[in-house]
């Protein structure tokens, strides 16, 4: 069985997540959804939301399967017997970074690749951190991101106004 990880904070699942996610599941056996618990980052959704919301949306995907995980990625994704690590690239710029980790991860676990993978054009500008801003600027951004994500802005930006 090929299995990849498809890693990410998650802060919130968007639909360009959710493509590359469905993409993936044609190209790999079964495909683990791990969201990080980083520490470097001041998530909006607690881990326990945000694993709970990604459950939700691919509940009816049948070779994915949903985690969240401490530490390396790469120590995971070997635990996980994960043949390969699925990193998303939108734009030039997240390129560099990309590259660099991928570098670093291959250093650590040299069995365990990289693939990158690109969302439909319809989704290439999207990101957690600017629906986020939409979001809590008042603008709609059910276009952007799965109907229980939609909800849970919503009801998460009201509980904070109050």
């Amino acid at each position: 069985m090929r299995t990849v990880i498809y890693p990410g904070s998650f802060d919130p699942l968007t639909n360009g997540h959710l493509d590359v996610i469905k993409r993936a599941t044609k190209l790999f056996d079964h495909v683990v959804v791990a969201v990080a618990e980083s520490s470097d980052k001041t998530p909006f959704f607690t881990l326990a939301e945000r694993k709970r919301m990604l459950a939700k949306v691919v509940k009816d995907i049948p070779n994915v399967t949903t985690m969240s995980f401490p530490g390396l990625l790469v120590d995971f994704a070997a635990k996980e017997k994960a043949c390969a690590i699925i990193r998303g690239l939108r734009v030039i710029s997240d390129f560099e970074f990309e590259f660099q980790m991928a570098l670093m991860n291959r250093r650590l676990k040299e069995r365990i690749e990289t693939v990158f993978m690109m969302p439909r054009g319809k989704y290439i500008y999207l990101s957690s951190s600017l629906v986020k801003e939409v979001a809590r600027l008042g603008g709609e951004v059910s276009a952007f991101v799965p109907e229980t994500v939609n909800q849970s802005l919503r009801k998460k930006l009201h509980a904070k106004r109050r």
